[in-house]
């Protein structure tokens, strides 16, 4: 028997999966810890973990899935990789982390970014780099620069999340041309990393990894890691992506007009296209897809609210007592509207949508003769649903079509109050799916080993498991309460 091993690297766990080859089917799957990954946020706005914590994690989910299914070390295959995106992990000439990460809701390097733009110019950044640099890796690396030159000084190369987590596992410092276009340092137009960029930030082009393939032999299990694992020496690393580029592909989300959606502690739609499209205001993004190539460009267009399962997370932990199926049948039973309650999800760091506003969180209307945790916990819900509706109308003004979206079944999505409100506000169908980041990963670590042929042959085994059509009678009365609901969001953001 030959298995596919993948990891899913995210900021509250590590999880990892096995997959059947032949069948495509879920043999095990394990994540670590069972509660979730601290993150530090030293000052207001930033937000730090220790690159070792993902490691140690890995290794733990490892031997719990090793629990769960006693397969044999030399019955892996291959190893894929998904990571929490737009992260910075800066390593000296000995491969030692210099300090902690700064994460992907990390709001430090927001300025950094406006300054490049202008510096840059509109023009060239939006037709270049299909993006402001915003608060992205790039600029989270000037940060570094000039607030830490001491650090700064001795960065021999910068990684994202999953290429430290490649090269724990190989020894080999490389990354790929969709991390690099995450960080925002990808030319779309000269494909090859921005000179212009590197200039402007004062950034010698040797910090940056070797690029490799996405779907590729990128590295060989090194002894080291065999042993932490209990694995084979020699497996391949074989695929690496985004946590929102792979959970596209999870869904097999490959060719233009196909989206993916995710709720878990930020919520994303991701959209493919095959053109070089981008929005002047940088609200949602565009990024290199996974199965991008010369002859047939793919493109993903990236909306993200940082606030939307963290929300839900927060609720949880402030009402005591809910697991999160009792959380969802008791925000069933308050009214469509929450009776007149709105929360507003952005309390989790400068949200691109928003032009990079660090707005925190609202809650608004609240009535304490009124108003029950039912109440709180629906408006919840239907305030992260308005945030993405305000995103997915964004993509629909360049263009997009919103017809189907394609969604793991987990997280939000594991809430049929969710599934409902969101096919009704955003006005379009939900098909759901078992799969997820890590079971991704391990499909891609089967096309960049070679033992998938095609990507046709890749997806056996993935099947629909529910599809959500819009009611009418909901869409009706979400479409007034999203009006009023983003009449109030100008107002806190003016």
């Amino acid at each position: 028997m030959k298995y596919l091993l993948g990891y899913d690297i995210g900021s509250s766990s590590v999880k990892a999966a096995l997959l059947e080859t032949a069948t495509g089917k879920t043999v095990a799957s394990a994540f670590s810890p069972s509660n979730e990954m601290p993150i530090a946020s030293p000052q207001p706005g930033f937000a730090e973990q220790e690159p070792e914590m993902w490691w140690k994690e890995l290794v733990n989910a490892t031997q719990l899935l090793k629990q769960k299914n006693s397969f044999k070390p030399d019955e892996v295959a291959a190893i894929g990789i998904s990571y929490q995106m737009h992260g910075l992990v800066c390593v000296n000439k000995e491969g030692k982390v210099l300090r902690p990460s700064i994460i992907w809701c990390d709001s430090r390097a927001v300025e950094y970014g406006d300054k490049a733009f202008e510096k840059l110019g509109h023009d060239f950044s939006l037709k270049h780099l299909l993006n402001s640099p915003g608060n992205f890796t790039a600029a989270k690396l000037a940060w570094v620069k000039e607030n830490e030159p001491k650090i700064f000084e001795q960065v021999d190369k910068i990684m994202l999340p999953g290429d430290y987590i490649a090269y724990r596992l190989t020894e080999k410092i490389c990354t790929t041309d969709t991390g690099l276009s995450e960080g925002i340092f990808w030319d779309f137009t000269t494909q090859a990393v921005s000179g212009e960029l590197l200039q402007h930030f004062g950034f010698d082009k040797k910090l940056l990894p070797e690029i490799v393939p996405v779907f590729s032999r990128q590295g060989e299990l090194s002894k080291a890691a065999t042993d932490l694992l209990g694995l084979k020496k020699g497996i391949p690393v074989a695929y690496r992506a985004g946590d929102q580029p792979n959970n596209a592909f999870s869904l097999n989300v490959l060719q233009p007009g196909e989206l993916a959606a995710t709720a878990g502690t930020s919520g994303v739609v991701y959209a493919v296209h095959n053109r070089p499209q981008y929005d002047p205001q940088s609200r949602v993004n565009t990024f290199v897809h996974v199965n991008n190539s010369p002859a047939q460009p793919r493109n993903g267009v990236l909306l993200c609210i940082n606030g939307t399962g963290i929300l839900n997370s927060w609720m949880r932990k402030q009402l005591g007592n809910y697991s999160y199926d009792e959380m969802n049948k008791l925000a069933a039973t308050a009214p469509v509207g929450s009776d007149g309650l709105k929360w507003y999800p952005f309390g989790n760091g400068a949200e691109r949508v928003l032009a990079n506003k660090n707005l925190t969180a609202h809650v608004t209307g609240l009535e304490f003769n009124r108003h029950s945790n039912a109440h709180l916990l629906r408006a919840a819900q239907e305030g992260i649903i308005f945030a993405l509706r305000y995103g997915i109308d964004v993509m629909r003004q360049m263009g997009l079509e919103v017809n189907t979206v394609r969604a793991g079944y987990a997280n939000m999505f594991l809430s049929p109050l969710f599934r409902d409100v969101f096919a009704a506000v955003n006005q379009c169908s939900v098909e759901l799916y078992n799969t997820d980041g890590a079971l991704g990963a391990a499909r891609g670590a089967g096309m960049g080993a070679g033992i998938y042929k095609n990507f046709k042959e890749c997806f056996t085994g993935l099947e629909p498991l529910q599809s959500i059509h819009p009611q009418k009678d909901l869409q009706h009365a979400y479409e007034n309460l999203y009006h009023h609901w983003k009449q109030q969001l100008a107002k806190l953001l003016s």
